[in-house]
């Protein structure tokens, strides 16, 4: 079975993200050796080797890693010069990637693209949560939803909801264990911690920038998943440091009870980053629009 209607650009920017031939056949349901012909006849076309084949993994040669390079650049122009050709019909097109962390994910993101998929059927979206920290420049994502200060100066950026981290607990916790009257006080309570890159202690920030304070706290809880964190504090079995976002409905209804309300936090605002070159494209900006928008009505 051969890749009809596939371009030379299209394939070779598939293969060059793909670790095997095999895992590029997957995507597009044809045989290993499908794809194998047709990178051969690309080879033949371009006079030069593209790829050095191997049965554990694939290796782009410089002239590859060239060809690759350029695609990369090419391919997000010629598609933002469908969508401008189609604008008169207000159609998106195209591929719109994103990552995001899994509770903001869960939660607002999601739905929100659905939201989005609902009003523009021709674009095609892709979301994928992770716990771990992305190097978006070398990925196939189009878009990373951060929560938190952005670090890499590389990278484009778009505000999308003014967030901070607070401390809370229920008011079970607090009748039986008392109120913390400032950070110090964090050292003689039962924190909650959210486990990041396999340590089990957490540093919880207070303060501005130009006053910082950091306080290392312990707990017998610990969970690498936000939402599990919230649900013990809900039940009464510590003290837990979480975004706006997630926690002010809690507070709302009285699930959760915000202490060291005198204490400054940081920003912890979330942004969507992205290569410099995506935000160019028509299909990015109208979502991040919707995203912004959606967050600024769903989170208050």
């Amino acid at each position: 079975m051969d890749l009809p209607g596939l371009d030379d650009m299209t394939f070779f920017h598939v293969l060059s993200q793909s670790t095997t031939l095999t895992a590029a056949a997957r995507q597009w349901g044809v045989s290993t050796s499908a794809v194998s012909k047709r990178l051969s006849r690309l080879e033949e076309r371009l006079g030069v080797r593209l790829v050095t084949r191997s049965t554990r993994r694939l290796h782009l040669t410089d002239e590859g890693e060239r060809y690759a390079a350029g695609i990369g650049r090419l391919l997000p122009q010629l598609t933002d010069l469908e969508e401008s050709v189609s604008a008169h019909q207000g159609a998106l097109r195209g591929r719109v990637a994103v990552s995001s962390t899994i509770g903001l994910g869960r939660a607002h993101i999601a739905p929100l693209m659905a939201e989005f998929a609902h009003l523009h059927p021709q674009v095609q979206l892709e979301l994928e949560l992770t716990h771990l920290p992305l190097n978006i420049a070398d990925s196939s994502f189009d878009l990373a939803i951060r929560v938190g200060r952005l670090r890499d100066s590389r990278l484009g950026s778009r505000f999308l909801h003014a967030n901070q981290r607070v401390v809370c607990a229920s008011p079970d916790y607090l009748a039986q264990h008392g109120r913390p009257a400032e950070p110090a006080d964090l050292a003689q309570h039962r924190c909650i911690v959210i486990k990041e890159n396999e340590n089990d202690y957490a540093i919880w920030r207070f303060g501005t920038d130009r006053d910082p304070m950091s306080v290392r706290v312990t707990g017998h809880l610990a969970s690498n998943d936000g939402d599990i964190a919230t649900g013990w504090a809900i039940d009464g079995l510590g003290l837990i440091m979480r975004s706006t976002w997630q926690v002010d409905p809690l507070i709302r209804t009285g699930q959760l009870v915000r202490i060291l309300e005198g204490i400054p936090t940081p920003d912890a605002n979330v942004f969507a980053v992205y290569p410099t070159h995506v935000h160019e494209t028509q299909r990015v900006r109208v979502l991040l629009d919707h995203l912004r928008t959606g967050l600024n009505q769903r989170i208050s």
